[in-house]
This record gives structure tokens, sequence and C-alpha cells, in this order.
């Protein structure tokens, strides 16, 4: 055992994060120095369902009870102790959707997610409204659009949440939810919801005759290191079916994804972006000054300690790169031969990169779900080639990587004609996960130099790190601080610069990719 973690753990001086991914739900535990020296996983997926993706959050605290349980096996398996306690736990979930309850708590529809693209009517009238892009998968859009569609629901609303700040709410009984999460939910200046846009929320809808006003509905808003309230007895037993946990752990504010992300990529500060690329992909950073003008690429968000961010959001980004090596898997195994998937991905990574390897002429759209970035509607992944295209597994591989990256470059061009600066841009999540294939496909896609951590176990390890600031911070010292001068001190890191021969190959790809997009936007309306 070592004996450092373990009196670590037995004293409650570790730090736990919790990580509702959009695949994955995970949980991290730390110590005092912000090493992880515990795990646990589960897997979980969305469903589409009556043409809405929505997460089932029965089976959500089943696989969340899966994953703590993990989680402690690991610690019993490692330092053979129970975990009992903890010296504070941070959640994180994937940001935006709508997750509607009554007076009661009880949900009034299934939580959708912000896969969903049925919002664009309610979108344009609130982007035109507030003088602000308002994006379709914010929560104020699905309830302006279930508004607009006469859902009847929407008079028994009594509070309105995200995924993140649900579960934190059934565990520790607080209706709280950190900035960055807020800020996908609304509008906010820094400090809470915008009041003036609020004003105009409410105004557009009154001919509706709701009897609630929108700030009766939305969680509290809180900064990164402030007390969000701590874990009940109800909430251990939802956690811990064995009983070991014991309530009375504080907690830090719920965040998302978004949030946590920055925080496990030490990009808070003005100037430094972090790119996410795994179900869904996105670039932040951190802005120094305001756009001068709103666009429709650019969604404008919060930091966990309130600055403004601006993020480049795509719907999609590894799913469709899953289903093709899930089915070269599948070849492969009625030949009888086998292979790891973490070995395929591998070999067709370095396929993609092989020297002379281009495109081959061919065009992919990587759209399971529907892809407001480029106006497509609905997910529908296409591979195009022309009679005389190159049908080779390198040209295959490299095209299929291209497309999980193409929808960001689109933002990025936007980011760049708003004067957007970038000093660093760091990377994390699936995409990064082979060998420095992500990296190098980035860093072609956005033209710019990217960043890899040595040390970055995750958004679960985000989470951890919010809770280990709540906990450790001194006066006056900035969520910014902490994470430059002690957490990533000593951590060291890796640059990549794009090849240029590899930003022309990209270039020539991007012509056609966009030159093809009302073909995207056509199968999304004529293939059923």
């Amino acid at each position: 055992m070592d004996y450092e973690a373990g009196r670590a753990i037995q004293e409650g001086h570790t730090y736990l994060g919790i990580k509702l991914g959009s695949s994955k739900i995970s949980a991290t535990l730390i110590d005092l120095d912000y090493n992880v020296i515990a795990s646990g996983a589960q897997s979980w997926e969305s469903r589409l369902e009556d043409g809405v993706w929505i997460y089932d959050l029965d089976d959500m605290w089943a696989d969340l009870e899966v994953c703590f349980a993990r989680l402690c096996t690991d610690v019993l398996s490692r330092y053979g102790l129970p975990l009992t306690t903890t010296g504070c736990i941070g959640v994180s979930a994937t940001m935006n959707g709508y997750l509607p309850c009554n007076r009661d708590g009880h949900r009034l529809t299934p939580f959708r997610t912000w896969r969903n693209t049925n919002t664009e009517e309610a979108a344009g009238r609130l982007s035109e409204a507030f003088g602000l892009n308002i994006p379709q998968r914010w929560s104020v859009t699905h309830l302006y659009q279930a508004i607009l569609n006469g859902e009847t629901h929407i008079y028994e609303l009594a509070r309105l949440n995200t995924l993140a700040g649900y579960v934190h709410e059934r565990l520790t009984g607080h209706s709280v939810l950190g900035i960055c999460d807020a800020s996908g939910m609304f509008p906010v200046d820094g400090q809470t919801y915008d009041a003036k846009m609020l004003e105009t929320f409410d105004a557009l809808v009154a001919p509706h005759n709701m009897d609630w006003k929108l700030s009766d509905l939305l969680p509290r808003v809180l900064t990164a290191g402030e007390a969000a309230g701590s874990l009940t007895p109800e909430g251990a037993r939802l956690l811990d079916l064995k009983g070991n946990l014991q309530p009375g752990i504080p907690f830090c504010p719920p965040e998302g994804d978004l949030g946590t992300g920055m925080v496990a990529a030490n990009s808070v500060a003005e100037r430094m972006g972090n790119l996410s690329a795994g179900t869904s992909l996105y670039a932040s950073v951190v802005l120094e000054r305001p756009l001068s003008v709103s666009r429709p690429e650019i969604d404008i968000v919060a930091t966990p300690d309130g600055k403004p961010a601006a993020v480049i959001h795509c719907n999609n980004c590894t799913a469709d790169l899953d289903a093709w090596i899930s089915l070269f898997h599948e070849v492969i195994e009625i030949t009888g031969a086998t292979v790891s998937p973490a070995a395929l991905y591998n070999a067709f990574y370095q396929k993609a990169l092989e020297d002379g390897a281009d495109d081959g002429g061919l065009l992919s759209y990587n759209y399971v779900s529907g892809e407001p970035m480029t106006g497509v509607n609905r997910g529908r992944p296409l591979l195009a080639r022309l009679p005389d295209s190159r049908l080779t597994l390198p040209a295959f591989a490299r095209t299929i990587l291209y497309s999980t990256v193409a929808t960001l470059r689109l933002g990025m061009d936007a980011l760049a004609a708003g004067q957007v600066r970038v000093d660093r841009m760091t990377g994390h999540g699936g995409l990064f996960k082979t060998g420095e294939t992500g990296q190098r496909l980035s860093a072609t896609a956005l033209n710019l130099p990217v960043t890899i951590l040595s040390t970055a176990p995750g958004d679960a390890w985000g989470a951890a790190l919010l809770a280990a600031y709540h906990s450790q911070k001194i006066a006056g010292e900035t969520l910014e601080d902490f994470l430059s001068q002690r957490v990533f001190a000593n951590i060291s890191s890796k640059c990549l610069s794009p090849d240029p021969k590899d930003v022309r190959s990209f270039s020539a790809y991007m012509e056609r990719f966009k030159n093809g997009l009302p073909l995207a936007r056509s199968a999304a309306e004529h293939i059923r």
C-alpha cells in the first residue's frame, strides 16, 4: 500500500471529481498534490427516441452507482481501505440541453441533450431579441421552443436545470450552478444571469400566460471557489449502495464539461484556448476584449471564474469515426483474426498520416446528429466520391479524420475574422489519445500550434481540481493563479506546429467540403 495515499484517503485529504460525459461516466480521486490516486468509470450512451436525442436518467443513476462502486473497488484494491469521505466533491456533465421539473422535483420530459437541432425557430427569435447569438442547444432555447410548440408541460414548470446541476441538487439539496454551466443555459454578465435579457425573455413569452418568470426557474449562479452545499444522507445513498460514504462532504459548484475542460487544460487566462475532441468538438478562447459584433458561429460563455470566453461548438467529432472502426473490427473478426480496438485505431491513424497520403478526392460529412454550424438539421453521415477518386485505405482514413475537424475550421475562421487572438491552444479528449495523430490533425485544422499536457487525466480531474480549489484557496488567490502556480507548475507539455504540407492538403479538402454542404443539407431533408 502507498502509505501517504492511504493516509490521505483515511483522513479525507482527497478530492473527488465526477464527470458525466457524452459516452462515459467517470470518477477521479486526487490527493493534496493533485495526483490521481484512484478512478472508476462506466459507459453510457444517449439515444434517439422519437426524433429527439435523450439520456435516460434512471439509467444514469444506475450507471453512476456502478462508476462509484468501481472507484471504491479501486481504492480498496490499491490501499486496502473503504472510501468513506473526501475533502470536497465536484460534479461535471455535458452542458446545455433541457431538463424541466415541477415543484415536486419530478421531470416533466426526458432530458433533451445538446445534440438536438429541432430548436432553430427559437434560436433565431431569441438571437434577434437579445442581439446575441443564442445557440440551438442552450437551455433557454429548448424552453422557448417548447413554448412555441405549445407543449403543455410548460404550465407545470417550476425548475430548469442542466445535467450537472440536476445531479448536484439530488446529492446536496441545493439548486445552484457554476457560472460556466449557467452561461450555457442563459446569457450571464460575469456574475449572474443578464438582468436585461431576463426581462426581454419574460416580455417575449408574456402572451402565453405562464405563472412563472424565468429567473424563478433557473439555478442560483456561483463562481469557482464558492460553497455549494454538502452531501446529504439521501445523496450518499444515491452514490454508494454499500453505505460506506458518509454525509456532510462539502461540494464545489457543479460545472459543465466546457468549464472542467478549461480547468484540466489550464486555459482560464485571457488568450488561452482549450480544444476538446470527443463525441462532440469545441474550441474555447478566453477573451481579452468583447467581440465587436455577434456572429452565429460563436457562442459567448464564461470561464468557471466568470471571464468571458468565445466558443466554437460542433455537435459531431468522433462518433462517425468510431462507427467505421467498429465496422472494420467486425470484418477482421469474420476472418478469424483478432485485433484490439486500440491497435485498430492506431493502425488507422497511422495509415492516414503515411508520407505522400492525401484524401484521394473523397468527401465525408460525419454528421451523426444535426450540425447547426453548417445548417444541417438532422444527422445523416455521408461518404461521397467522384468516379475517378482514389478509394484507397490511406485516402479513406485521411478523409474520415479530416471530417472530424472540418466543421471546427469554419468556426475558427469566424473567430479569426472577429480578431480573437490565441496565445496557446491546449488539446484533450478522445482524439488525442492515440499518439500525436490528433495533435497533428488539430494543429492542421486550426493552422495553429497545439499543446498537449503530459498529465491531463480528463474532465473528471478538472472537476476534482475545482473541488481542491474550493478547499485549498487562500485569500485573494484566483483560479488562474491556483492552476498556474500550484497545479501545473511542474507539469510538462509538448507543442506541435502545423506542417505546411498538411495545411495545404487540408485547405484543398475544405474547399471540397464547403462546396458540398448543399449535399449534406439535402440528405437531411430527403434521406428518411
